[in-house]
């Protein structure tokens, strides 16, 4: 027995996703097979009551009330399948960006981000129609079936004669499906990869412009652009053939079935009502086009499927549910160990301290694996070895609400999440301090607090609408990004990780930000990562890093002496 891959438990889970809306598809659909098998046989009746002229006038309104049944069946089922599909698009995109914003950092960063837009827009909309393609595709096997039944039933010659047909048609169908699902699924790889290199281009737009390579950087993006249209090409040549195939073989089936069936008739095996019932049940079963329709929804709705079901394989990052217990942000880090996907060393073996309040400067030239003892320190992803404790608990075993109060992070090149700039800065705090006045105030007090802060509440003022105005409205220079962002991260409890969060910022401005956050409420720890001697030398302790290791924990002037840590800060040294 086959054993289900993922991209099967994924559309089966999508199905039941369809909830009451699949049910009812599933009810009407049935409903309009049984009308549609018994309308030839009503038609039949028709046809025999008016030849033997015993005044059946009822099985014309039998006809009449059948034609009526499969015209409300093709409404409610149209509603029932956009509403079901509908639902259950919703629900794969909730749990496909719940489960990529559970998963660790370096894991999701494997895929392109224009990749996963595709996956999470494209995709999910594809897989979503599971529901209706399974319903329909097991329906439009009643016909068909139904057909050859009532055919055996009136004469069997008749039902071997369809059978045989539909047997052929079958296999037609098997071809399609097995080749169709390879140029699919190869069409929908192909356009993610371009999506990934499009938004790549967009966020480097400038830095084209500026190398004038253009033109370069275009048919970059479109060079797998022949292999896209070759799988595209391929889908509708396939379904084509397929569609001509079936085309063929229907009415040769129904003039094998009519000629059977007139044979019938002379022999005085069927009555001319049943006759025209054969023909009725003949066409009804050969005419095989909305079943090929629907086999191609639900390849398409699998090969998605299996699509979105790569990044759900990745295993989540577990989260704890313990609370942080007393304490001003005592950080440890012990026996800490990060490799790249490639198996390189990123850290090796850290072990370190910062007193509760401190400030601890990370220094160390491009690729000492500064920005990896950041992200570490504040949970934004685990180590591989070792662990890291804040007030003695382990970062892992924190929930994530009390891991969140209690870090805060501001980076290099902020990104502003949210509708305006009051969302930008209120993102970390809880939901009432965060959510926007309704009263004539400009912003709520823990966001304007943060703003001063972080030396941009005079910047946001300036602003047409001043908090109230959308980021997409917002001019922000890259200074003024990074004090956003600084904003965003100064609601802390106990522990600020800024991660060059003030390389954008003038001399002035950053010792404006610097001295708030050394007398922020509570004194809490802070982890500077710089490339600047200044800040360095502000801070209480230098963690200096070489080649992912910790060379010396020390104060700035102890260190200075060194001429190894000089030439980090030279201009040819590199601390970044």
């Amino acid at each position: 027995m086959r054993t289900p891959t993922g991209s099967d438990r994924l559309l089966r889970r999508v199905v039941r996703d369809g909830g009451g809306w699949t049910v009812l598809l599933g009810a009407v659909a049935l409903t309009g097979a049984a009308a549609e098998l018994a309308l030839p046989a009503a038609l039949g009746l028709a046809v025999d009551a008016a030849v033997a002229g015993d005044g059946g006038a009822w099985w014309p309104a039998a006809a009449c009330g059948l034609i009526a049944v499969l015209m409300l069946t093709d409404i409610l089922g149209d509603v029932a399948s956009g509403y079901g599909a509908a639902r259950a698009t919703a629900r794969l995109r909730r749990r496909l960006l719940r489960h990529l914003f559970a998963c660790d950092v370096r894991t999701v960063r494997r895929h392109p981000v224009g990749d996963l837009v595709g996956r999470l827009v494209g995709q999910a909309a594809d897989a979503g129609q599971a529901g209706t393609a399974v319903v329909l595709g097991v329906v439009a096997l009643l016909p068909p079936v139904g057909s050859v039944v009532a055919l055996t039933l009136l004469e069997p010659l008749l039902g071997l004669t369809l059978l045989g047909g539909l047997a052929l048609l079958t296999l037609l169908m098997r071809a399609f499906v097995t080749d169709a699902s390879a140029a699919v699924a190869g069409y929908q790889r192909v356009l993610g990869d371009i999506a990934g290199r499009l938004l790549e281009a967009l966020g480097g737009a400038r830095t084209i412009a500026a190398a004038a390579t253009v033109d370069r950087e275009r048919d970059r993006v479109l060079a797998a652009l022949p292999e896209l249209r070759g799988y595209g090409l391929l889908s509708w040549r396939l379904l084509a053939r397929a569609s001509a195939r079936t085309a063929a073989v229907g009415p040769l089936l129904q003039v094998a079935v009519v000629a059977v069936g007139g044979y019938a008739l002379t022999v005085g095996w069927l009555t001319p009502g049943q006759l025209v019932a054969a023909v009725q049940y003949a066409a009804l079963g050969a005419g095989l086009g909305a079943m090929l329709a629907t086999l191609n929804r639900l390849v398409r709705s699998r090969a998605a499927a299996s699509r979105i079901a790569e990044p759900l394989a990745h295993p989540v990052r577990p989260d704890g549910t313990e609370p942080l217990p007393p304490g001003r942000g005592e950080l440890r880090l012990r026996g800490v160990g990060v490799r790249a996907d490639d198996g390189r060393t990123v850290l090796d073996g850290i072990d370190l301290t910062v007193p509760a309040g401190a400030t601890l400067a990370v220094v160390g030239r491009s690729g000492a694996g500064k920005s990896t003892l950041a992200a570490v320190a504040g949970r934004l992803h685990d180590p591989d070895s070792g662990e890291v404790l804040l007030d003695g608990v382990p970062l892992r075993r924190l929930a994530p609400p009390a891991l969140r109060r209690a870090v805060g992070h501001a980076f290099d090149r902020p990104v502003l999440v949210g509708e305006t700039v009051h969302d930008a800065i209120g993102l970390g705090l809880p939901a009432t301090a965060a959510r926007p006045p309704a009263d004539a105030a400009p912003a709520t007090p823990a966001v304007l607090a943060a703003a001063r802060a972080a030396q941009v509440a005079d910047v946001v003022a300036r602003l047409p609408e001043g908090f109230r105005t959308r980021l997409a409205d917002a001019p922000f220079s890259g200074g003024e990004t990074q004090r956003l962002g600084l904003a965003r991260a100064f609601p802390a409890e106990r522990l600020l990780i800024l991660d060059d969060a003030t390389s954008s910022l003038d001399t002035a401005t950053e010792h404006r930000i610097a001295r708030a956050v050394a007398t922020g409420a509570g004194g809490r720890t802070r982890l500077v990562v710089t490339h600047r001697a200044a800040t360095a030398a502000a801070a209480d302790l230098v963690a200096w890093l070489d080649g992912g290791r910790l060379r010396a924990v020390a104060p700035h002037r102890r260190l200075w002496s060194d001429p190894a840590y000089r030439a980090v800060f030279a201009p040819g040294g590199d601390a970044r």
